[in-house]
């Protein structure tokens, strides 16, 4: 269910972590499992363990620069600020192309300097069917420079990455545009959000999230949340 913007109070953009969420095959398979319960040892303890590039996450800089800044190095104003949703809803591996980006914004209410870019394209309600999600909606590559241009803060998307899906990458394919283009500037990328409450939010939502602070991380699991934007001055 959508929820209108004027009612929105606060929603977690998160998706549920379990041991079968959907990841790269080229990644170890996330854990978490119940190592002791109360019932048989006094005490319930779980066992977690993943790629820092599994669930909701955000890429620090380092995921694709050279000495890049860490996760545990960035600093806390770069997680939280002023959003706009995209609503771009599509088919699977399908090309998102700038004129539709462009147009999605504009509906939206603009995008601001600042600004935490949540791109909703749906498939966030695919997240527990691996096959399906892999076949994700993918942001065109010229969309991130016209990202960079307009100074955000962060991108955010429902899908593994805004690059083109493993599934339909030519051999040899490295391009990662978004990633190579948005974190050597400082803006971070997050994936595997959950949107589909917000959608209709337009340009009327602030967003944090939560990054585990680890030691020099490429990357971290988050948890995001939203609020209605204050109208105080």
């Amino acid at each position: 269910m959508l929820v209108p913007q004027s009612a929105l109070t606060r929603q977690c953009l998160t998706q549920t972590f379990h041991s079968e969420v959907p990841h790269s095959p080229s990644l170890p398979s996330p854990v978490l499992e119940t190592m002791s319960t109360v019932e048989e040892d006094g005490r319930h303890v779980q066992h977690y363990g993943a790629p820092t590039h599994v669930g909701t996450h955000v890429d620090a800089p380092l995921h694709f620069v050279a000495g890049g800044t860490t996760i545990d190095d960035i600093p806390l104003s770069r997680f939280a600020g002023p959003a706009v949703v995209l609503n771009l809803q599509r088919s699977e591996s399908e090309e998102i192309p700038l004129r539709d980006v462009e147009r999605a914004a504009e509906a939206a209410g603009g995008i601001v300097a600042g600004d935490i870019v949540l791109v909703r394209t749906g498939w966030g309600e695919c997240f527990d069917d691996e096959e399906t999600y892999q076949r994700y909606p993918w942001l065109g590559p010229d969309v991130a420079e016209w990202l960079l241009e307009r100074d955000i803060r962060m991108l955010a998307v429902d899908t593994i990455s805004p690059d083109r899906p493993r599934a339909i990458r030519p051999d040899g394919w490295s391009d990662y545009p978004h990633h190579r283009t948005l974190l050597p500037e400082g803006v971070l990328i997050a994936e595997h959000l959950y949107l589909e409450e917000v959608a209709n939010a337009g340009r009327g939502l602030e967003v944090m999230c939560f990054p585990l602070k680890l030691q020099d991380g490429d990357g971290a699991p988050a948890r995001f949340v939203a609020q209605a934007q204050s109208t105080e001055q």
